[in-house]
């Protein structure tokens, strides 16, 4: 029996991958801050991951957005370092400020690769790539797979141009990143630098591939939010999630024994949410589990661990 299965084509929900890339100056680190407000339910629920000498914290009057300064030497694992935090924190939109510096910053993949070819390979940087490649490729599957949805900035290369009235102009050209790069994402737009405006490159949403240079505001990323939850949910992403905040950003823990598992997921969910395991709770379960934050609490919740004795005398005398 065949294991081919055709089914029709649905799209489903799924957390939003969006790039912004631009030459220095244009405005990338406000666009992303403006675009993740308009998909966070709170500036708190924003987490900046700055590798721009602080300028991440420029823009603190916009609201009380969580950052996370990164300094060289920006290899790879560092930026996955930074996104695990940033997930277990309970964040709902990662900005990453920037990606380029994981490709052509100190200590990223170009000068680790120049390396480790005359260290390794006797100066043979095609061989060389056969370690960094595989590290790179690891920075971006923590972006495909993290629960968030992520908002990369990636500096262009600035070149001169004379336009037609004999001005000299300075413009974007190729991004900062490895080849390829943009595929990952659902939507990437290219800011210019004098006038700040957007026009998108790529775009699977199929809101923004016609339209007129724009402004990023915070409507962006609610017209993207939008589009997104007007997909078919996905079931298993949501379960993920559930999963994901019980073991990894609450630290509830999980059963040794997999079969195990589901029995205390759908026990402990009650017991931390007040709400059923059941689907078309599945959103609203995701959304108290981020909310919490005393893990010892949530570990003796879930776990049904015995009051200690200072907590039973507390809880007899509000029964009284």
């Amino acid at each position: 029996m065949s294991s081919i299965e055709i089914r029709t084509a649905t799209r489903k929900q799924a957390k939003l991958r969006i790039g912004l890339s631009g030459p220095s100056g244009s405005g990338k680190t406000y666009s992303a801050l403006l675009l993740a407000r308009g998909l966070a339910t709170a500036w708190n629920k924003i987490l900046l991951i700055d590798t721009e000498n602080g300028s991440g914290e420029l823009y603190s009057d916009l609201g009380d957005y969580n950052i996370i300064t990164l300094a060289a030497p920006f290899a790879p694992e560092r930026y996955i370092e930074a996104i695990n935090a940033a997930e277990k924190a309970g964040v709902e939109v990662i900005v990453i400020d920037s990606t380029s510096h994981e490709w052509d910053g100190k200590g990223g993949c170009l000068e680790l690769n120049d390396k480790l070819a005359s260290a390794k390979f006797k100066g043979n940087t095609w061989a060389a790539w056969s370690e960094i490649t595989p590290r790179h490729q690891q920075f971006i599957q923590a972006i495909i797979s993290s629960p968030c949805h992520i908002v990369t900035t990636a500096r262009s290369k600035t070149d001169m141009i004379q336009t037609e009235d004999k001005k000299i102009k300075k413009v974007g050209t190729k991004e900062i990143q490895r080849e390829g790069f943009e595929y990952e994402l659902t939507a990437n737009f290219n800011i210019d630098r004098d006038h700040h405006l957007a026009i998108s490159s790529k775009d699977r949403t199929g809101l923004f591939i016609d339209r007129d240079p724009f402004i990023i505001t915070t409507e962006t990323g609610e017209e993207l939010k939008k589009w997104n939850n007007g997909g078919v949910v996905n079931i298993n992403e949501l379960k993920k999630q559930i999963i994901f905040q019980i073991n990894e950003r609450i630290d509830v823990g999980l059963p040794a024994e997999k079969h195990e598992i589901a029995a205390f997921i759908k026990a402990a969910i009650p017991k931390l949410t007040g709400l059923e395991y059941i689907e078309e709770n599945l959103p609203a379960i995701i959304e108290k589990l981020s909310a919490i934050e005393d893990k010892e609490w949530a570990k003796k919740v879930a776990w049904g661990d015995p009051l200690d004795k200072k907590e039973e005398e507390e809880d007899l005398a509000n029964q009284i």
